[in-house]
């Protein structure tokens, strides 16, 4: 007798089906892969090979699956769209795996049949194994041609070879011009800063001032440039580290530092000084702010108003000593409910997320340009409420992780135009460069900004950091 078949899922090496488990709760549920695939890993007890494989088959197909739709629609002969999604998810995943990855042909288009059989209809199978075959007959740069040969004009190309939607491709235009970039180097800037979007970034760290100290520290890191109080992980996993189990070391993008110390370091703390993280959650820069508060003689609270969250973020505080107090209100209130009664506010408001795209690559394909007149609503609000909510002489930090003109710039514009003389934009140029201990500017390479010192934009092509926009305002003194 022949011996029984193994089933498919004996077969599928387990990296591989987390990954397209992942992959599928992000299109079928709107999961977050930077939480479930953790969670996943976690569970299934992969070793630290198969663990880096999963994360990046996981994010390598999100980042990429614009680009990898457009290869299989030309090898299937159909678009897309007439795919059963749960096989598109196994297409994607074994399409990284042949032109993305330095993956064995033969192992990735048989383990690929296997998960469509394991998900899908025996005649998936069929139809799997022919597109894969078809997309191995051809070199990767080949299929880089036709997919690009496709698109009917720049942007459509730089869409489909960088795997970003038209629409975003258009934003960061808009936002390079904005901040500086000659019309003659924008689209080779734009090209560079696409392509940081495709590359993993480092694992980032802060290490909470007068909690740890980054230089002695339980995991080799380098310091980052520009943060002070920051250093990025040259390996291992970061919750082995025994100051991230004590809390006193996080997990933090270094423009997500820059953004908080803006506040914390934009003028000598006066002790007794009250400051408020108006939009708190999931907690990371109210911890820096915490940390800085505490050395300072400060006092900070922090508001969040979803529930889930808003226990994130007391999560993110248990490490400070007396930790601060978290409200759960809608701060778009808080302005008319405490009047003048704050001296420095973070308003780190809601937004695209546009700026994390190399770190939440699944977040391009959920935005739309609809989604940006909401938020932009929202964010007016919420800076009203701040400058309400501040005493004359406070300073108010607005922070997006997006460069959309409409979030940032625009934002800046519509608050001084709003308040007038009531408000008044400070030099944010000076600040974060005072805190990188350096001009800023000439590090940086560019003449980005250099006409508004008002604002800063960080960029992932230029700073290494996510695309955090930072402006800094003081509100007047009240009239004697």
């Amino acid at each position: 007798m022949n011996a029984r078949r193994p089933a498919p899922s004996q077969i599928v090496q387990p990296a591989r089906r987390i990954a397209l488990e992942v992959i599928t709760a992000v299109r079928e549920d709107d999961a977050y892969a930077n939480l479930l695939l953790p969670t996943k890993i976690a569970r299934a007890r992969l070793q630290t090979n198969d663990a880096a494989l999963a994360t990046e088959l996981t994010y390598g197909t999100l980042r990429m699956r614009g680009y990898y739709d457009r290869v299989i629609a030309l090898a299937a002969a159909r678009p897309v769209e007439k795919i059963d999604p749960v096989v598109l998810d196994v297409l994607e995943l074994a399409a990284h795996q042949l032109l993305g990855m330095r993956v064995a042909t033969h192992a990735a288009v048989n383990e690929s049949v296997e998960l469509a059989r394991l998900v899908s209809s025996r005649s998936a199978t069929g139809f799997v194994n022919g597109v894969l075959r078809s997309i191995t007959r051809s070199e990767p740069d080949e299929w880089r041609d036709r997919v690009i040969a496709e698109a009917k004009d720049a942007d459509s190309r730089l869409a489909a070879e960088y795997s970003h939607p038209t629409w975003i491709i258009r934003a960061f235009r808009r936002s390079l011009a904005a901040s500086g970039v000659s019309p003659d180097a924008v689209n080779d800037e734009l090209r560079d800063l696409l392509e940081a979007d495709n590359v993993p970034p480092r694992l980032g760290l802060v290490a909470l001032p007068g909690l740890a100290d980054r230089s002695q520290l339980t995991i080799a890191g380098r310091p980052t440039r520009r943060s002070p109080v920051g250093f990025s992980a040259t390996g291992g996993d970061p919750s082995d580290i025994d100051e991230v189990k004590a809390g006193t070391v996080r997990v933090q993008d270094e423009g997500s530092q820059i953004a908080a110390l803006a506040l914390s370091r934009a003028a000598t703390i006066a002790p007794g000084e009250t400051w408020l993280d108006l939009c708190a959650g999931p907690g990371g820069k109210s911890a820096l702010l915490a940390a800085e508060a505490r050395l300072g003689g400060a006092v900070l609270t922090a508001n969040e108003p979803v529930p889930a969250r808003a226990q994130l973020v007391r999560n993110a505080l248990e490490a400070i000593p007396d930790p601060p107090e978290v409200w759960q209100l809608d701060g778009t209130t808080i302005g008319e409910a405490w009047p003048g009664s704050f001296d420095r506010i973070l308003v780190d408001a809601p937004c695209t997320g546009l700026g994390a795209l190399r770190r939440r690559p699944e977040a391009r394909w959920r935005k739309s340009p609809r989604d940006v007149a909401d938020l932009v609503q929202l964010q007016e609000r919420l800076i009203d409420s701040a400058i309400e909510a501040l005493r004359p002489g406070g300073i108010l930090a607005y922070v997006t992780c997006s460069p959309h003109v409409a979030e940032t710039r625009g934002q800046v514009a519509g608050a001084l135009s709003r308040w007038g003389d009531r408000i008044a934009a400070l030099d944010t140029r000076s600040v974060v460069a005072r805190i990188s201990g350096d001009d800023g500017d000439k590090n940086r390479g560019d003449e980005h900004d250099a006409a508004e010192p008002s604002q800063v934009q960080l960029w992932p092509h230029i700073d290494a950091t996510d695309a955090m926009f930072i402006a800094l305002f003081r509100k007047a003194d009240e009239p004697r």
